[in-house]
């Protein structure tokens, strides 16, 4: 049957999987070599390359469900069927030299995110061809968003730690650029914020990169292997050799791998460059920090699960619990439509960060967590570019209002993703954010089942109330915008109805197989299961805390209904907060501190080190010695006069000295010699 053969054929399938790997990069190559002289700027040679990609990706998704389904493991690594990238080759000169074999890893939870990076990826393609129409770095645009579809890919696919961190990178790299988009847009009145959002970006995740590479080296340097397979292996072997306990240097090199999470999912305290990459286009928000580059640190803990000890996992939980009430407690003051999706990623990233922390059950929920937030938030961010393009570029919520009638398809598949995201019985987001709560439970992590259960529950609240405000005060009410409002035409539209749809019914694969009862594996852990979780118990729907979870949700829902519910754009929560809504407003001032660090702190050292570099180092030492030696030159240079007469009179005069001298010295010797000999 070929193509449509659900069988994995190694010869064929790794050859399909790179052929979607690498569509995009040839794409960018043609595209910023010759991209401005294509009919359209070049937007539909990507678009069709990448709608071409999304049908490999979901291929093999289908591929992985058929295949659990027929209870068959599927695990698959292109090296063992020959398929494979030497890097780093050592010939055998020289012991203790590994080489470096890149090949293809692709397993269930590789094909669900590669699954959902193509869909994603391709509507975001075909959605940014109807808003950033007119851009005049159009062809750059899709020539940057394409490569970092390439680097996330990638990063999916790769079975070692050395890739990963290599497509990681590049994804960093590109993030930049795409942030960054307006900066080079003389006619943007953005273009600073731009400017400083991306630099904003690319600084804060480095931090976490540097982490994620010490992490990698330090478990390259015990265990002599990049490979996944083989660390897992290695690990487990480690600790077994060590009486069941974990080793010291595994907990520090699992804190640093947990690092590079922190960066890239922009977890507490390095969340801070996100809502600043608002600044860039909203397709690229909607790709980069909705569904690809901020899930890259989750899909990072899946793939390192193994190697993280349960000291790394409660810190884990830890941070993830701290970002998912602190982002929630500030999307409740944002008023620009971007901020507050941008915050509620964050919290929804803690949300999966902390379900991962509670150990094997926890993973399951996480990483489907992960799964359902993609769609329904990639269909909220590009459904809130839709907003700001009917609105004529207007973000602030303020100055909308009454867009229910005007943008009726836009406000209908904005319902959906609130839904999905509120978690409301049975979108999406109601499957996957219950089975956090089941998971938090019963952690016996650092902040306690009680704690983190107490937190959750209170998040999901908060997530409910700050939505609802942001849907009330962009569609409800009159609108008090300058200029009329108008709906995004089909080519934006048609993403943000496909995106509903999968955000209606993906959550579905969370229902429990066989039963509605708790300890039921679901489709998705049925996917992951062999891998990472045998021996532990499975994921759990607790009907009790999912009632009380969509009770609180609903509470949410009503208490923003009452309070903006024909909103005129003034927000009442401010003064009935008082200090507290300035604090939530204020950013809880960690951004303030930062500030206050680079530009009070670090610039002080900085002017410290100049002044000594250049007054005391350079003006005082070096400067003075060579002034020194300058004139002493010159003196002596004076001596040189080029007359013989004065040559010869300088060395007659010399050689008295010299035989003066001597005969002082002979003179005062003997007589010392006479005065010891008469006594």
């Amino acid at each position: 049957m070929g193509f449509f053969d659900l069988t994995f054929e190694p010869d064929r399938d790794f050859r399909l999987l790179l052929m979607a790997l690498f569509l995009p990069l040839v794409g960018y190559v043609i595209q910023i070599s010759v991209g401005r002289f294509l009919p359209r700027k070049g937007d539909w040679l990507l678009t069709t390359g990448m709608g071409l990609a999304m049908i490999i990706t979901v291929r093999g998704l289908f591929q992985a469900i058929s295949a659990v389904s027929a209870g068959e493991e599927f695990f698959h690594n292109s090296k063992d069927a020959g398929i494979g990238f030497s890097w780093l080759y050592s010939s055998g000169v020289g012991d203790g030299v590994q080489n470096v074999v890149a090949g293809v890893l692709y397993d269930p939870l590789g094909a669900a995110l590669f699954a959902v990076v193509g869909v994603v990826s391709f509507l975001v393609h075909l959605f940014s061809t109807g808003y950033m129409k007119g851009d005049r770095r159009y062809h750059i645009f899709f020539a940057n968003i394409s490569l970092f579809t390439f680097a996330m890919l990638g990063l999916v696919l790769s079975d070692n730690l050395l890739f990963l961190f290599i497509f990681w990178e590049l994804m960093g790299l590109m993030s930049y650029l795409l942030i960054g988009h307006f900066s080079h847009d003389p006619d943007s009145h953005r273009i600073n914020h731009a400017a400083r959002a991306c630099k904003k970006a690319f600084l804060t995740t480095r931090v976490g990169d540097v982490c994620l590479f010490i992490g990698m080296m330090m478990f390259y340097n015990e265990f002599g292997t990049f490979d996944f397979k083989g660390l897992w292996e290695a690990t487990t072997n480690a600790v077994a050799a060590n009486g069941g306990e974990w080793p010291a240097w595994m907990t520090v090199a699992g804190l640093f791998v947990f690092g590079g999470t922190v960066g890239k999912s922009a977890q507490f305290p390095l969340h801070i460059w996100l809502p600043d990459a608002m600044e860039g286009p909203t397709p690229v928000s909607a790709m980069i920090h909705a569904a690809t580059m901020v899930a890259a640190g989750v899909f990072l803990l899946g793939r390192t699960f193994p190697m993280l000890s349960p000291d790394v996992l409660g810190v884990v939980t830890a941070v993830g619990a701290t970002t998912a009430i602190f982002a929630a407690t500030i999307g409740m003051t944002v008023f620009d439509i971007k901020g507050v999706l941008a915050y509620s990623t964050i919290s929804q990233l803690g949300f999966m960060v902390a379900a991962i922390g509670c150990g094997g059950i926890g993973l399951v929920a996480g990483l489907f967590h992960m799964v359902t937030h993609a769609c329904f938030k990639a269909c909220l961010f590009l459904c809130a570019g839709s907003v700001i393009h009917g609105c004529h570029h207007e973000q602030d919520m303020r100055n909308m209002g009454g867009l229910k009638a005007k943008m009726r398809t836009t406000y209908k598949t904005w319902l959906v993703g609130t839904l999905a995201l509120t978690a409301l019985v049975p979108i999406a987001g109601w499957w996957s954010k219950d089975e956090i709560l089941g998971a938090t439970r019963i952690t016996n992590m650092v902040w306690g089942s009680e704690i983190l259960l107490a937190l959750g529950v209170l998040v999901a609240g908060m997530t409910a109330f700050y939505m609802w405000r942001a849907t009330y005060m962009t569609f409800g009410g009159e609108h008090r915008g300058e200029g009329e409002p108008h709906e995004s035409p089909k080519v934006m539209t048609i993403p943000l109805q496909v995106l509903a749809v999968f955000s209606i019914f993906i959550g579905f694969v969370g229902i429990p197989d066989g039963t509605f009862g708790s300890a039921k594996t679901n489709w998705f852990e049925g996917w992951l299961h062999h891998w990472h979780l045998k021996g532990t118990p499975g994921a759990e729907m607790v009907w009790p805390l999912a009632i009380i979870a969509t009770a609180v949700a609903f509470a949410g829902f009503f208490v923003a209904r009452g309070m903006y519910r024909g909103s005129d754009g003034k927000d009442p929560l401010p003064e009935k907060l008082g200090g507290v809504w300035k604090l939530w407003n204020n950013l809880y001032y960690i951004d303030a501190f930062y500030l206050f660090l680079v530009k009070r702190v670090q610039q002080g050292i900085a002017k410290a080190c100049w002044f000594f570099e250049r007054w005391i180092l350079i003006q005082g030492v070096i400067n003075n010695l060579s002034q020194a030696v300058r004139v002493t030159g010159d003196r002596l240079r004076r001596v040189q006069t080029g007359r013989l007469g004065g040559y010869v009179t300088s060395f007659m005069l010399g050689a008295a000295i010299v035989a003066l001298l001597v005969l002082l010295q002979v003179g005062l010797l003997s007589g010392g010699q006479a005065s010891a000999g008469g006594k």
